[in-house]
């Protein structure tokens, strides 16, 4: 699992310690790419931004995505994820805080692959990421775009 990257796009800079925390102790080794942002997620995706020149066939194997963040909303950029050809196939778990029934319904219209509520407990966050890793890492697997 060492070689596929994790996009993280999370604006809070204690869940996005907690996440790689729990990915280690999980035994998750992958290399983690965090966005703090939409904007910045999507700069990554497409190589603008900050990250032009990046070689954007390179492509992470899982995007875990928050929905409540500041320039650009997890739904906005799960919307421009699926609308363009290059990145629509990739897995997106939407991974939040938020219990609305609305943002669940609305991620997966839009596209989501998964939505995981993140546990508040470290010991339920750590085996969820561990499942998370397990299946969207070793078992799901991705046709080639």
């Amino acid at each position: 699992m060492k070689d596929k990257s994790i996009l993280l796009v999370e604006d809070n800079p204690d869940d996005v310690k907690l996440t790689i925390r729990a990915f280690k102790k999980a035994n998750i080794l992958n290399e983690i790419v965090v966005a703090a942002d939409g904007a910045e997620a999507l700069d990554y995706l497409f190589g603008s931004g900050k990250f032009a020149g990046r070689d954007t066939s390179v492509k992470p194997q899982l995007v875990l995505l928050d929905l409540n963040m500041p320039k650009i909303g997890g739904l906005e950029v799960l919307r421009r994820i699926r609308a363009d050809a290059r990145t629509k196939l990739l897995p997106v778990v939407i991974l939040t805080t938020s219990g609305e029934e609305k943002d669940l319904v609305e991620s997966y219209n839009m596209g989501a692959n998964s939505y995981v509520r993140k546990p508040v407990d470290f010991e339920q966050f750590t085996d969820a990421a561990q499942k998370l890793g397990l299946y969207w890492l070793l078992l799901n697997k991705v046709p080639r775009y």
